[in-house]
């Protein structure tokens, strides 16, 4: 039984000793190779000996600007194991974000992918020492990764000098960064005990094993990734095998064929509209099979959602064998055919998405949390998952609800405090209570559903308060829409700025024989804007009318870090890009002064709720936009599906061998019974 350990550098250690020779983490470098727990305890040992070499100790302050690797969990792994403090940096930050959060954090050594990545960045004068992980030629002013490795292995024999041992679960093990949505990144301080207890937590509800391999392409800056899928699988003895990129996550999945992954919404988005479209562009015959396949397991998925052990009919469990036999299995297999589970996190998934996943038989777990935490506060239970929910509180997290709905936590995860900020600290932690500043409901089982952000709700001049998260989560799992930023505030309605999902779009455009086939064509085009108005309408039905988007303008260019519209986890930088777009906004609201309902009105039939426009432009797009003959997917024809999936299911028993042999001998044995009566 494995012992709970006592600061983050046992935890790895214990498994080096119970699992030396498997397997701890993969990459590639051409095809993907791997290092042993071993193998990787010693590379750790000798850059900490390498580090320490340099003056680099307790309390020391060494922050980690990289791309996900194996250097990255090394450097991490050698700078906690000194009792120094990782101050995990963004790649993605621009050079004075980076020098600010240098000086604040009082960083004396930085660890970088390559001297490129830190071109733009003007060092501040704490910092002493820059190691540059890659690169063939090492810039001037930047020590080598591999060569402070060589250095350190000539003390490797000095065990007693590291002293990892002496580091508690109390001790300051790392600085990580908020996302700065609302202003200057905060650093949040967090000891090992924070990152382990929040770790024991999660697998009470999440259980990873030794047997697990997950596939890392979140960035490693991000808290989220960092404990679910870094420190997590080297908790349990598990194997991380590391994306190249965002974009070659599908392929490194078909290469790896991992057992779990950790990701934001988007990755999930993106999977779910790629089905649905290749599900839709298929012939009349695969689509109600697909259709057919979905009601199925839509149908298996309100006995299991029930709870673990909860009776499935008979009948639903054959007509569930052919559905992943015809379908479901061959959507797996192109996520490698292995995962068994999907944790997502960073922001709120669709519960049509999770509904979904699930009924595929690939359930997605997503839970909640912040920086300040650890970061997981609640998780939906595998067994127990409640899509449109973020689940449960961890065992030994307490929540509560301030009087406008705000979500307490008191937790052992819960942060150190701001670093050499007590004002905010103070202001943050209230009598042992983190004010997580977003609002939330509960249900009668404990499960926590996210409402929005605190400072996002946005008042309409009519009175009416607006949580746009949900209705841009809900816009974004259309195929056809790739961003979405709600404006509203003060104002008489709500308006959106969308950013298609062009591929997408592009390739809706060519089949369909439109004239507009550019980006900024198709963002000009009335066809299109007929598109994105009936998905609009349609996703948007069961949102209340004063919350659905009146008018809306479609963007050539998506929303982007670099132009500081979004925070380095993607989350919608709001006062950032109602300045880069006021033009449009402004068209949005002088467009339609004369038309705007008031106070106490209904929106009138310009709004996209099913009214005669929306009536109007499906026509249009009917008669204009779609081939002639082509399908769509009714689910209001299965039941002659069903009717030959069940005739299938029936002949594959009745005929198969067993069962008539079993047949015949009961006929055989009823007769000799009947005779000897």
């Amino acid at each position: 039984m494995q012992v709970k350990p006592f600061n983050l550098v046992d935890m790895l250690h214990q498994n080096v000793m119970r699992f030396p020779n498997k397997e701890a983490i993969r990459w590639k470098e051409g095809t993907y190779i791997g290092m042993s727990y071993s193998e990787l305890w010693d590379h750790i040992r000798s850059f900490a000996h390498g580090l320490s070499r340099l003056g680099i100790g307790r309390g020391s302050k060494v922050a980690i600007l990289a791309e996900n690797g194996p250097k990255w969990l090394i450097s991490d792994f050698a700078v906690l194991s000194l009792g120094a403090v990782s101050v995990p940096v963004y790649p993605t930050l621009t050079g004075k974000q980076v020098a600010d959060i240098l000086f604040y954090a009082d960083v004396e050594a930085i660890i970088v992918q390559n001297a490129a990545k830190v071109k733009n960045v003007r060092w501040p004068e704490g910092v002493k020492t820059r190691i540059a992980m890659y690169g063939e030629d090492v810039p001037e002013g930047y020590l080598s990764f591999d060569e402070l490795v060589q250095q350190g292995k000539k003390g490797n024999g000095q065990k007693h000098r590291w002293g990892w041992e002496s580091i508690q679960r109390d001790d300051l093990a790392t600085i990580v960064h908020t996302s700065g949505t609302t202003g200057r990144p905060k650093g949040a301080m967090l000891s090992h005990g924070n990152i382990l207890s929040n770790i024991e937590q999660i697998l009470h509800y999440v259980p990873v094993n030794h047997e697990d391999t997950n596939l890392s392409f979140l960035p490693l800056s991000h808290i989220f990734e960092r404990t679910a899928g870094h420190f997590a699988p080297m908790y349990v003895g598990g194997t991380i095998a590391y994306a190249e990129s965002l974009e070659q996550v599908p392929a490194n999945l078909l290469e790896v064929k991992p057992t779990a992954i950790t990701s934001v919404p988007r990755l999930f988005e993106k999977i779910y509209s790629r089905v649905m479209e290749q599900a839709a562009s298929g012939s009349r015959l695969k689509q109600h099979i697909f259709l057919w396949a979905l009601k199925v397991g839509a149908e298996k998925c309100r006995y299991t959602e029930q709870g673990y052990g909860y009776p499935i009919p008979f009948r639903v469990q054959l007509q569930s064998l052919l559905a992943d036999k015809l379908v479901f299995s061959a959507i797996r297999q192109k996520t490698g055919g292995n995962l068994r589970l999907l944790v997502s996190g960073g922001a709120a998934l669709d519960a049509k998405i999770s509904r979904f996943f699930a009924q595929i038989g690939m359930p997605v777990v997503e839970g909640y949390g912040m920086t300040e935490c650890s970061p997981i506060v609640a998780c939906n239970p595998l067994l127990r998952i409640k899509p449109g929910t973020v689940g449960r509180p961890l065992p030994l997290t307490e929540v509560d609800l301030a009087d406008d709905g705000e979500l307490l936590v008191k937790s052992p995860s819960v942060m150190i405090g701001y670093y050499n900020q007590p004002e905010e600290t103070a202001k943050t932690i209230v009598n042992g209570w983190l004010h997580t500043g977003d609002i939330v409901q509960m249900d009668q089982e404990g499960y926590i559903r996210i409402v929005d952000r605190k400072k996002s709700i946005f008042v309409l001049s009519t009175g009416k308060n607006v949580a746009p998260q949900p209705v841009e989560s809900t816009l974004c799992t259309s195929r056809f829409i790739h961003q979405a930023a709600l404006i509203g505030n003060k104002r008489k309605y709500v308006s959106a700025l969308i950013v298609p999902d062009y591929d997408s779009l592009i390739q809706y455009a060519r089949a369909n024989g439109w004239s507009s086939k550019t980006r900024r064509e198709l963002a000009h085009s009335k066809l299109a804007h007929d598109l994105i108005r009936d998905e609009m309408s349609r996703l948007l039905r069961d949102f209340a009318s004063f919350e659905q988007p009146k008018k809306f303008t479609l963007l050539e260019e998506e929303f982007s870090i670099e132009k500081g519209e979004l925070t380095p986890t993607l989350k919608i930088r709001l006062k950032k890009i109602e300045e880069n777009y006021a033009r449009e906004i402004a068209l949005m609201y002088e467009e339609a002064l004369e038309e705007e309902p008031s106070a106490s009105q209904e929106p009138d039939s310009g709004e996209y709720t099913g009214s005669a426009e929306v009536a109007a432009a499906r026509q249009t797009s009917s008669s204009e936009s779609r081939k002639p003959g082509a399908t769509t997917m009714n689910p209001s024809s299965f039941n002659w599906v069903s009717a030959l999936a069940s005739a299938i299911i029936f002949a594959r028993v009745i005929f198969n061998p067993k069962v008539l042999a079993g047949i015949a001998i009961g006929v055989i044995a009823g007769i000799l019974v009947q005779y000897l009566w």
